[in-house]
């Protein structure tokens, strides 16, 4: 059986005699029945007791002198026997209700997807437009749009030769950039009414501050919040940790949020990319991060719930098809964002049709708000029906069989005897020990600046297949060395601030 921590598998019959991982703890007891042993490490308190022991900065471990020092009520094999079988029995009854859960919950999702693709190309709205007649079409409210977006321009441009007093130069109105085109090839066909648009036709897209930017001496910033990549989800803004950034008057001009605003994502991994969602003034003087974007509409008939929500159910494969890719990470810009296609209705249209939405949304969303409470009881359900089993509440013992405690007598009188046994000496496995240290030493001396931990380690012949003592003893004498001055240790994260690895350097003596 491998266990680590509240990971836990009973190896199959087909992986009889396999290697494990140097991750991996293996139990194996002749006293203890493997599915009996296996439940056991499955338990709350089991999890609990060892979480609070792991030990390592490099390598975050709990050793194996403590898994064996885990008490718990012991039981006869029999006794094991009976207990397990029940076990099983009410924890197959509550996985097939957790598996119906779970087919429910993918269920709502995939109707989710469905309702807001139907919504976005104008099918939830086909009986609206039977009964009403809109003010304008979709493609008069892109006419407005587009000639807002050249007013803004022209009136930016105007601002900046009176700051620097200058008259405005003949022909200047013809340097407008023209809004990029959408591509519509092998776009799905609109209702009448509706338009293809592009983004950039549709509100001034912008990137954000970039952290560790240098900036003079003498520029004053001041602390304000920043959104970045973790706080923009799909389809929701996660705003537990706000963090802050020391930024200029400029900047805070530029990119403080506004209402409305509709925020994507550069990308990172593929989840990431291009998902976001709706800024609602959450957050006071609150700018953000470059790789954030943000869109604002031009006009406010363009609602930024159905763009965003069309970023999030279109644009996932959209982005991914025309995002630079490389190995499990993706990314787009500003050029990209602009030419995202974006499908425009009428004004009274798209109010009619966010209305229906949010209220089939949030119906969605209840039952997905119960059916997570469901699991959640079911998590604590297991833990219930573990805590029990090795608390001697589920299964009476039978007084016909073997007591536990003469069993267990039995065991130590076993082990005494076998401690009485000469030991084997150590001396060979020391040394080798001290020579994987005396390497690991020369590798980092060699590469002269940090090393990947596990880089480090395989170098020195220390990777998959070692002896778990092997590993453990290593990483003590690493200790040593870190205590000793002679070793820095620096954590790699991601942008979300969870833990990729370690790396290492040596310091010179």
């Amino acid at each position: 059986m491998l266990a680590t921590l509240n990971a836990v598998a009973l190896v199959p019959e087909h992986l009889d005699g396999a290697i494990g991982s140097t991750g991996f703890h293996v139990l194996r007891s002749r006293w203890l029945r493997p599915d009996f042993l296996f439940r056991l490490v499955q338990s709350q308190r089991f999890v609990d007791e060892m979480s609070a022991l792991v030990q390592g900065a490099l390598y975050p471990a709990v050793r194996s002198k403590d898994i064996a020092g885990f008490t718990f009520a012991f039981e006869t094999v029999a006794q094991q026997n009976r207990i397990a079988a029940k076990v099983e029995e009410l924890l197959c009854d509550l996985d097939a209700g957790v598996a119906e859960l779970k087919a429910a919950q993918k269920k709502l999702a995939q109707h989710r997807q469905s309702l807001l693709k139907s919504a976005l190309e104008g099918a939830l709205t086909a009986d609206w437009r039977k009964t009403n007649t809109p003010s304008e079409t979709g493609s008069q409210l892109l006419e407005r749009s587009l000639n807002q977006r050249r007013t803004r321009w022209e009136a930016k441009h105007l601002t900046k030769f009176s700051k620097h007093g200058k008259n405005p130069p003949k022909d200047w109105k013809k340097k407008y950039p023209e809004p990029v085109q959408p591509d519509t090839t092998a776009l799905p066909e609109l209702p009448e009414g509706w338009v293809w648009a592009s983004l950039d036709m549709l509100g001034e897209i912008t990137s954000g501050v970039a952290k560790g930017s240098k900036m003079a001496a003498d520029v004053e910033v001041r602390e304000v919040p920043y959104l970045r990549v973790a706080n923009v989800q799909r389809g929701f803004l996660d705003l537990s940790e706000v963090k802050t950034i020391l930024a200029t008057a400029h900047d805070i001009a530029e990119l403080t949020l506004k209402d409305g605003d509709v925020l994507f994502n550069e990308g990172g991994d593929r989840d990431k990319l291009g998902r976001g969602w709706v800024w609602r003034n959450e957050v006071a003087d609150c700018i953000h991060q470059n790789h954030v974007f943000r869109m604002r509409p031009y006009v406010p008939e363009i609602l930024p719930e159905l763009i965003s929500h069309h970023g999030n159910i279109f644009g996932k494969t959209w982005f991914q098809n025309a995002g630079k890719q490389t190995t499990n990470l993706a990314s787009i810009n500003m050029t990209i964002l602009r030419m995202f296609p974006v499908p425009l209705g009428p004004a009274d249209e798209q109010r009619e049709l966010l209305t229906q939405l949010r209220l089939q949304i949030d119906q969605i969303f209840q039952q997905e708000q119960a059916v997570e409470l469901s699991l959640k009881q079911s998590i604590a359900q297991r833990q219930n029906i573990l805590r029990a089993a090795f608390a001697g509440e589920l299964v009476l013992p039978d007084p016909s069989n073997e007591s536990a405690s003469v069993l267990l007598k039995r065991i130590r009188d076993e082990r005494l005897q076998r401690e009485k046994e000469p030991k084997a000496r150590k001396t060979k496995q020391q040394k080798k020990i001290a020579t994987v240290m005396s390497q690991l030493i020369d590798v980092l001396a060699d590469a002269g600046d940090w090393v990947p931990a596990q880089e480090a380690f395989r170098r020195c012949g220390v990777s998959n297949g070692a002896q778990t003592e092997r590993i453990e003893e290593l990483y003590a004498e690493l200790r040593k060395l870190d205590k000793a001055g002679r070793l820095m240790v620096e954590a790699v994260t991601d942008e979300q601030g969870h833990k990729l690895y370690d790396k290492l350097k040596l310091v010179a003596d």
